[in-house]
């Protein structure tokens, strides 16, 4: 497949775009949160459990069903269909702001700049992917499940205020700078090699098709970014009273040192099945959306 980038005249001057960009985004950051939801409260009790309660992503299951009910598989879900539905409407926006404004081309553009297209996308998410993961995570962790959004928000802000609703950044930074390139990347290198080898048009590319684009493009991420992940979740389930951790070097240490590599990737199991079903949601919600609107 050839590398070149031709440039492609577009309607980069429609007043809508970004709005219908930043409305695709949102339903499918909605779709992601129905669909990938349970899959993510297993990986965050996994990933914050530090004193080995559960034996594996089968146990955490059991445990979920017996102790506290089905439901509690959509424990803090009201946070991330609003908080992801932004991140998402985000990360689709400025990932076509780019494609469109900076490289001034939609339909063929290089990897490299598709990667960095990608990495914009994350890192301007990140501002939102920070505080409203720290806010998912603590809620999907609380057995009790007598705790909702603003009640923690408040419990966290009391603690320490904007540093600590905004803890885990840089974590989150390095994963959504580097996951969100691969991310956008393999997604759209696929769809750009289906056009080019089928001489099909984006509208022409079947839903199916962006399914399993949007699979591959979830694996992509998550299999090369989900250490940092646990990282930033480790510290977002933190001891508020008395944490463990001042930052991500001592999450690396103490993990290091009492789990070894291994230890980094406790909760990937659930993440990666769920990186198959909720990306691809993700990308055919965003596609078939930008196609209703124009």
């Amino acid at each position: 497949m050839t590398e070149e980038s031709t440039y492609i005249p577009t309607d980069s001057h429609d007043a809508l775009r970004v709005t219908k960009d930043l409305f695709a985004g949102t339903i499918s950051g909605i779709t992601q949160v129905l669909v990938g939801q349970p899959f993510d409260t297993v990986k965050v009790r996994l990933a914050s459990d530090t004193s080995n309660k559960y034996k594996g992503a089968g146990d955490v299951v059991k445990k979920l069903i017996s102790q506290e009910g089905p439901l509690a598989f959509y424990k803090g879900a009201l946070t991330p269909l609003v908080g992801v539905g932004a991140c998402v409407s985000t990360q689709f926006a400025a990932n076509e702001y780019m494609k469109r404004v900076v490289f001034k081309n939609e339909k063929h553009l290089t990897s490299f700049q598709y990667y960095i297209s990608g990495s914009v996308a994350g890192l301007a998410n990140t501002f939102l992917a920070a505080p409203i993961e720290h806010i998912r995570s603590r809620l999907q962790t609380q057995i009790s499940g007598k705790l909702g959004p603003l009640d923690v928000i408040k419990q966290v802000y009391a603690k320490g205020g904007i540093p600590l609703l905004m803890r885990g950044f840089i974590p989150a930074g390095v994963r959504e700078a580097h996951g969100m390139g691969l991310y956008f990347l393999t997604f759209e290198w696929l769809v750009k090699r289906e056009m080019i080898n089928n001489n099909i048009e984006r509208k022409e590319i079947s839903s199916y098709k962006l399914c399993l684009f949007g699979a591959l493009a979830g694996y992509s991420m998550w299999f090369t970014s989900y250490p940092i992940d646990f990282v930033k979740s480790r510290l977002q389930t933190d001891n508020l009273e008395s944490p463990k951790y001042k930052g991500s070097l001592d999450v690396i240490k103490d993990v290091w040192k009492n789990q070894g590599p291994k230890g980094f990737f406790r909760g990937f199991l659930p993440t990666i099945l769920r990186a198959g079903p909720a990306n691809a949601a993700t990308f055919c919600a965003f596609e078939l959306t930008m196609r209703l609107i124009g």
